[in-house]
Parts: structure tokens; sequence; C-alpha cells
């Protein structure tokens, strides 16, 4: 079983920047595949990167190429996402998520570990 923690996330004007990080625990082997998704109140969880084992896939959804950097340290079991250019529209929870086995990335039902969540808040 494996349990993620999140955290880093807060209020942050527009333009600024933040860095969220998960803290796994328990089974996160060479098939594990980590992600992040965002939620705002009650729509479908939006994929937003996600990153496997070794580094040499990454994947980022459209809103946010450029801007944000998913990345990983399986010595330490952390994944971590850097937000740059943060804008309003980036207002949201934040979750971390792990895959055990093949799936669709970017649907958030591929996934089989979910952390609590951490809030993005960014002023206007």
């Amino acid at each position: 079983q494996v349990q993620l923690v999140e955290s880093g996330g807060g209020l942050v004007q527009a333009g600024g920047s933040l860095r969220l990080s998960c803290a796994a625990s328990g089974r996160t082997d060479s098939s594990t595949f980590m992600g992040w998704f965002r939620q705002v109140r009650v729509k479908e969880r939006e994929f937003v990167a996600g990153i496997s084992w070794s580094g040499d896939l990454i994947y980022y959804a459209d809103s946010v190429k450029g801007r944000f950097t998913i990345s990983r340290d399986n010595a330490k079991n952390t994944v971590d996402l850097q937000m740059n250019s943060l804008k309003p529209e980036d207002t949201a929870l934040y979750y971390c998520a792990v895959r055990l086995r093949i799936g669709d990335r970017y649907r958030s039902g591929s996934y089989d570990y979910w952390g609590q969540g951490t809030q993005v808040t960014v002023s206007s």
C-alpha cells in the first residue's frame, strides 16, 4: 500500500512561483508512475503532469507547458512540481497520485492511490 502526503501549497500573486512536494511511503518501484492532478470545486480532477520511474517519460497538460516542471527523487521517494508564472486559473486543490500498473495517465481513474491535496491560490 502506498501513502502520499502533499505540501507546499499556499497563496501567491499572479506571476509568482510555488513548489509542491509529494512524499510517498510504501511500494514505489520501477512500475510506478506518478502524477499531479488539480481540482476546482466539483469539477473532475484535471491532469497536470506525470513522470515515470526513470524520469524518461514526462507529460504535461497544455495549460501548464513551459511553466510547470515535474521531477522525482526515487532515493527520497518524493515527487515535486515546480510552478512558475502562476496564473489565477491555476487556483485549485492539487493532488499527488500514483499508478502501479499501466493505464491511461490522463485519467484520474487510472491511479491507485491519492494524497489529501494541497491548496494553491493565485491572486490577480
